[in-house]
């Protein structure tokens, strides 16, 4: 386990730190950044997979809300000249600023209150992000990654996978954080498509008809999107008395295209 300076973890910024060595040196490895590489970590805590991955990528770009931990940092990596720390919100930070003509690579282990919104935050940046690596909640994962007519297959998974391909890389057992957190994680893989495999006409409209389709599980898609079909200009062939649970991705993308044709 690796050892740090005292620093008490904080419960408003979701706090808890990596100290597992076994689990630093499997992220890094999953990531296999190089030197070219524009790579962003996001909270990056004490430092415990920074310095795992400075050593691949000496350019490591940090994004860090936390001011007490922004002096540490500069001390501990001081030996590294272009190594830059960014003090801010990731929900509010311009990712895109830090491209410089390169496509990002984003890791991070995120706080569970923070993950769903940037996630959905960062797959608007798809065409500058060439892949992300991060250590969620093992139930966020698991929704990114789950298929239709599975419980845990919402409007993350529908969004996420219309963007990206998603890979569970492994699960993180609580014991490898301090403090330990109450539930156990694991660290998924994101890499955005070239162009999306089943492109949605009009993008917000697409949007709006998932997330309608899963404000209220249980009911069929007829009412679920009861507002969207009076108001539409077309028609699908597509069941209306099904849930929006069972509808893949391209399903959906149909669904879209089809009542906003």
């Amino acid at each position: 386990m690796t050892v740090f300076q005292e620093h008490r973890a904080r419960k408003r910024f979701g706090q808890n730190f990596l100290v597992d060595d076994n689990v630093i040196r499997a992220i890094s490895r999953a990531v296999h950044a190089t030197a070219e590489d524009a790579l962003i970590e996001i909270g990056p805590g004490q430092g415990a997979l920074t310095a795992a991955l400075l050593d691949d990528c000496p350019s490591l770009q940090v994004v860090e809300l936390d001011r007490d931990l922004i002096p540490l940092l500069r001390d501990r990596f001081s030996g590294f000249a272009d190594f830059k720390i960014h003090e801010g919100d990731a929900l509010n930070f311009d990712f895109a600023s830090l491209s410089k003509g390169r496509d990002l690579r984003i890791v991070g282990n995120l706080p569970y209150n923070i993950s769903t919104p940037l996630i959905f935050r960062l797959l608007e940046l798809e065409t500058r992000v060439r892949d992300m690596h991060f250590m969620l909640q093992k139930e966020v994962v698991e929704r990114l990654a789950a298929s239709a007519n599975t419980k845990s297959y919402g409007r993350l998974s529908v969004m996420a996978q219309y963007h990206c391909s998603v890979e569970s890389l492994f699960d993180v057992e609580a014991h490898s954080f301090q403090p330990a957190p109450k539930v156990r994680s694991a660290v998924v893989r994101l890499q955005p498509y070239p162009a999306p495999p089943n492109p949605a006409e009009n993008y917000v409209y697409f949007s709006e008809v998932v997330k309608l389709a899963f404000q209220q599980r249980r009911k069929t898609l007829r009412n679920a999107l009861k507002s969207k079909l009076e108001s539409s200009p077309g028609s699908t062939d597509i069941d209306l008395s099904r849930r929006g649970e069972s509808l893949t991705v391209r399903e959906f993308v149909k669904l879209s295209n089809d009542l906003n044709s």
